[in-house]
């Protein structure tokens, strides 16, 4: 379980009794907010909360102990996804809302939910800045010059809730029949090896995404170190995931769990990793969140994002994550890195990632094992 020590200052002195968090997207987005909800469910223990998502993300909210409900914004179906959402939330009537997304999509869920009292993130930390005219009152500013996005969600919390608290949990709360069945599927996968590692495979359209070869030559060095290595590719990266195997299908010391579905069965399989302390690498991405949140150690591959604002919380080189978290990223990168961008504009492509040479991965993960 990973809890991050803070204190709330609880600004009012209303008792929320039906609570509406809002964070539609994406999944690392989602990790990120679950303190926000830990914070609120401690502060109103007698509340019914319920959280607006997106169907892809629900997945990880289902069974989160203490949510009574979750309400699915189907952005994929266009204008036809309002009237459903604002009849569902018209029969919850939450008397507070918590925008905990910022932008106008999520600004309209909060008008649609009808709240006396709708609250968010500061107007300067809004994606949309015009959406934050929707809320009565807003979180403080975070007083730094590079803004980690789990910054922003302390500072929604102790804003929202407040009442002075030690330990906000950033973990998805799994119960003890998911820790169970996490740690069975451990067994299967890895069996009894006292050193392995996670790979999470990447979606190759995705510009923070590191070369399939590379994992592939990651894979073997990480062998020749000793390494059982579990790869894991989601339902995007499931093509990737066939390849890879067949590629190490002669590398007994390779496994690998592909298309796999499932988040908090995913979270279930980190925790049980975690535990017996073996590393997670990948990309910034949804999976690298989560594995943070579920106490693995990341090891975050990095090239047109900045691992001080989007990176494995805690952050690397911090106080709190001295040991826990690193980050490796291109010798040559472009000087244009990090771009922050979500499309390449580099004329010979994102060589950020390209260029991460798979033995300094490995040279890390043998120094830290």
């Amino acid at each position: 379980m990973t809890r991050l020590s803070t204190s709330l200052t609880f600004k009012s002195s209303s008792v929320a009794k039906r609570i509406l968090l809002i964070r539609l997207s994406h999944l690392g987005d989602v990790v990120l907010a679950l303190p926000v909800f830990h914070a609120l469910r401690a502060r109103y223990p007698e509340a019914r909360i319920a959280w607006v998502t997106q169907p892809e993300f629900a997945g990880l909210l289902t069974g989160l102990p203490g949510l009574e409900r979750i309400f699915l914004f189907a952005r994929g179906e266009g204008a036809a996804a309002w009237p459903r959402l604002v009849e569902d939330l018209g029969g919850f009537a939450p008397d507070l809302v918590v925008d905990a997304q910022g932008n106008l999509k999520s600004a309209a869920v909060a008008l649609c939910a009808g709240s006396a009292r709708r609250t968010g993130l500061h107007r300067r930390d809004w994606r949309e800045p015009l959406g934050a005219l929707v809320l009565h009152d807003h979180a403080p500013p975070v007083e730094r010059d590079v803004v980690h996005a789990m910054d922003r969600m302390f500072a929604l919390a102790r804003h929202a809730c407040g009442s002075p608290a030690v330990g906000i949990r950033t973990d998805p709360a799994l119960l003890p029949e998911e820790l169970e069945q996490g740690r069975a599927r451990w067994r299967e996968l890895v069996g009894a090896h006292q050193s392995a590692v996670i790979l999470q495979l990447c979606d190759p359209g995705d510009v923070r995404s590191w070369p399939v070869e590379h994992f592939a030559s990651l894979a073997r060095l990480l062998g020749e170190h000793g390494f059982c290595v579990l790869c894991i590719s989601g339902p995007r990266e499931a093509d990737v995931g066939r390849a890879l195997e067949r590629e190490l299908a002669a590398h007994a010391h390779v496994r690998h769990w592909v298309g796999q579905r499932g988040l908090r069965e995913l979270a279930a399989l980190y925790t049980a990793a975690a535990a017996v302390r073996a590393p997670f690498v990948g990309t910034d991405s949804g999976p690298m969140h989560l594995a943070a949140a579920c106490g693995m150690r990341v090891v975050a591959l990095v090239g047109p994002q900045s691992h001080l604002r989007t990176g494995p919380w805690p952050i690397p080189g911090s106080d709190e994550a001295a040991w826990v978290h690193s980050v490796i990223g291109s010798p040559n990168a472009p000087d244009c890195a990090p771009c922050l961008a979500r499309r390449c504009t580099h004329p010979e492509g994102p060589v950020c990632m390209r260029e991460l040479p798979p033995a300094m991965v490995a040279e890390q993960l043998a120094g830290v094992s």
